[in-house]
């Protein structure tokens, strides 16, 4: 187990905020063990403090607010990512203003104090949280999911609503990888959201100088993409921030698509929820399965999942583990070789029509991409090494929505398994509703014991 570790000494930096525009003085401060990360608030009256941890946080529209009674710091993400990036447990962040300067629009300058500061260990050791189960969350069209692991990895996929830059990347979080893989990765937004930020009194700071624009296909910037991915690339960096708020280094598979501050956010309150749930003992009283049961059980799955079948409901959930609301096959019409067609009756029930929309009920495309990741993974269980496991949706590209998908329509899902490498597989698929394609993708997904 590693020390928790500090800084060497003061650093400072001076900027603007991005959404407040206000000037502000940043230090970061060396911090006793235990202390965590918090912000210091140097302009008010007795220089209150907000840890940052996620029941403090209070907004995230746009990025991410903490605040404790009236004092509030705003857009804190990007900071604690690169704390989180250099293993720094304990640290104090004075500011003379409400938000930090938001510099480049990246980590980068960030990195400078840093490396300027220098880092020691200290005399405690440090406790990463290890996830003990998986934890998955759907927020609009968000996907979010971690799972355990031993060290700390994130992949995501992010992309527009015309899917004009859909973008891919994954990586293994340390030291080493944070400053080269996604701390310089900027800020962006979409050239038709600022008139609704400024509105809302947002990006008074911004300008190309600190963010990328988008518009169309076209991309906005004062210099050269500094990564083929750096809009993807800058959404993890702000999962990295966001997650730091559960109050612990973290080992943790993440995987996202289209994720957001607010489902960051959930996820760090989930991943807390089950750091304090006590663990459950009654599976220590129970005798272990029989192994004979476990190769009845792959044969069985085995011999159900063969070309030419057609499993129903009852079959499919004996193969996967997913269940209503989340299971998306009602039925499994054709195999044959790596190639499987399904269908899901979509009904008015369907528990998100509720938010999706009011008065205008539509089937979130990103449910139809874990229906073909759903479908994909049957193929994959049909294995009989891979009986009892999990087939979990990781990431997907080249993404299109043709058309919507309404209460009362059948979903037909096409799916082709295209590349098998271990535990990882990568499908193409399509959906289609009376003969014409409603989504498409290639979706990557990850088997892992059940």
């Amino acid at each position: 187990m590693e020390q928790q570790q500090t800084l060497v000494k003061p650093v400072s930096f001076s900027g603007i905020g991005l959404h407040s525009g206000n000037k502000v003085s940043m230090t970061f401060l060396p911090a006793p063990v235990g202390t965590g990360i918090r912000f210091r608030r140097v302009d008010l009256d007795g220089k209150p403090e907000v840890e940052a941890r996620v029941e403090n946080v209070t907004e995230t529209n746009r990025s991410t607010t903490i605040s404790k009674g009236s004092v509030k710091i705003h857009t804190v993400e990007h900071v604690l990512a690169n704390f989180t990036g250099w293993g720094v447990d304990n640290a104090i962040v004075e500011l003379d203003s409400n938000e930090p300067p938001i510099a480049d629009g990246s980590a980068r300058e960030y990195c400078k104090m840093i490396e300027s500061a220098g880092i020691v260990a200290q005399t405690e050791k440090r406790e990463p949280y290890r996830l003990t189960a998986p934890i998955e969350l759907q927020l609009g069209e968000t996907y979010m999911a971690a799972f355990p692991h031993d060290g700390f990895k994130l992949t995501c996929t992010s992309t527009d609503k015309q899917s004009r830059h859909t973008q891919y990347f994954t990586v293994e979080l340390d030291t080493k990888t944070w400053e080269k893989e996604l701390a310089h990765a900027r800020t962006f937004c979409f050239f038709e959201e600022i008139e609704f930020l400024i509105k809302n009194g947002l990006v008074k700071g911004g300008s190309l100088e600190n963010a990328v624009i988008i518009r169309d296909d076209a991309v906005l910037t004062n210099e050269p993409l500094r990564y083929p991915e750096e809009f993807v690339r800058h959404k993890m960096l702000d999962i990295v921030g966001d997650l730091s708020l559960i109050g612990r280094s973290l080992g943790a598979h993440i995987v996202a698509f289209k994720p957001s501050h607010a489902a960051n956010c959930e996820l760090a309150r989930q991943i807390v929820a089950q750091m304090r749930k006590p663990l459950v003992a009654a599976q220590t009283f129970a005798p272990p399965p029989e192994k004979s049961a476990v190769v009845v059980e792959s044969k069985a799955v085995e011999t159900v999942v063969k070309d030419g079948a057609t499993l129903d409901v009852m079959q499919v959930m004996k193969i996967l583990p997913h269940r209503p609301p989340f299971l998306m096959v009602d039925k499994v019409t054709w195999i044959e070789g790596n190639k499987i067609k399904a269908l899901k009756n979509v009904t008015m029930n369907e528990p998100y029509f509720a938010g999706h929309f009011p008065g205008h009920p539509i089937m979130p495309g990103v449910l139809q991409l874990e229906a073909i990741a759903q479908v994909a993974g049957i193929l994959m269980l049909r294995q009989a090494e891979n009986a009892g496991k999990i087939a979990y949706f990781m990431a997907a590209e080249e993404v299109k929505w043709r058309k919507p998908v309404h209460p009362g329509d059948t979903l037909i899902i096409d799916v082709e398994l295209t590349k098998v490498r271990g535990k990882i597989g990568k499908a193409k698929g399509v959906c289609s509703v009376d003969g014409d394609p409603v989504s498409e993708a290639q979706v990557t997904f990850m088997l892992i014991d059940g």
